[in-house]
């Protein structure tokens, strides 16, 4: 009996997670990274990860808005110029994309992978 409550549990993440992904594409735009450095100049350039995260290293040019802090620092973000997000691993940025999305952003991207693949240049402080 375990068994099966086990993998009813597994089945209905799995689904939830499809749905997630397929219901995201409709509205986050999820770029490689030369699509990402293609576009992210033009636009606003946001590093999800929380404070520390971001001191050790971030991509030139980016402003820190932690996923953490979106709600307060929504003002901070216009909504009238794409947003390119991105963040360790690319969840973060997912959730922040959601958001956004719910507040009528509607020019939303995330790097492919996040921070963590990324080979281009990179500042820390």
């Amino acid at each position: 009996m375990g068994w099966i409550v086990l993998i009813g549990i597994v089945v209905a993440l799995l689904v939830y997670v499809v749905a997630m992904g397929l219901y995201q594409k409709r509205f986050l735009k999820t770029l490689t990274e030369e699509e990402f450095k293609a576009g992210y100049r033009k636009a606003q350039l946001i590093d999800v990860r929380e404070p520390e995260e971001f001191k050790k290293g971030h991509i030139l040019g980016a402003r820190n808005i932690p996923l953490s802090q979106m709600r307060q620092r929504l003002k901070e973000v216009r909504n009238d110029q794409p947003v390119y997000l991105y963040c360790e691993s690319g969840f973060r940025s997912a959730r922040a994309a959601n958001f956004l999305k719910k507040r009528k952003y509607t020019q939303l991207h995330h790097l492919q992978g996040g921070f963590r693949k990324w080979t281009g240049r990179v500042k820390s402080n």
